[in-house]
């Protein structure tokens, strides 16, 4: 698989021949892509939640995660578009693996997103 060299390194990730694909494709390419984008991600989500009625600022840490996860587990559109921040950063090849693998990798990559984002709630507060 082709790697970026713009792309930061993830020291903790796990890599050998047994892994699946899945978790090879997970590690190489979008744990370094979604940490490359992490700004974006936070920005995204920040206007996000300000398009919203919901006062997301006024709530206790708590519910604040509550509120993301509910968001992440119902609203399309935003998997969606953060889907769409991921995949457009790889490469014609990396692409071509993805779509041989689609449904798990958007998974995975949701899933990612998620925990990074909810890492980081108290940042979003608009």
């Amino acid at each position: 698989m082709d790697t970026n060299n713009s792309r930061p390194a993830i020291p903790s990730a796990k890599k050998n021949e047994l892994m699946s694909k899945e978790e090879t494709f997970q590690n190489d390419i979008l744990r370094p892509i979604i940490k490359m984008k992490h700004e974006l991600l936070i920005a995204y989500l920040r206007e996000y939640l300000s398009k919203t009625k919901h006062p997301f600022a006024e709530l206790s840490l708590e519910k604040k995660v509550g509120y993301l996860q509910k968001a992440f587990a119902q609203d399309s559109n935003l998997r969606s578009e953060l889907r769409g921040m991921v995949i457009g950063q790889f490469s014609p090849k990396e692409f071509t693996h993805y779509v041989l693998i689609k449904n798990p990798i958007n998974k995975r990559m949701i899933g990612i997103i998620k925990e990074r984002i909810i890492d980081h709630v108290a940042i979003l507060t608009v």
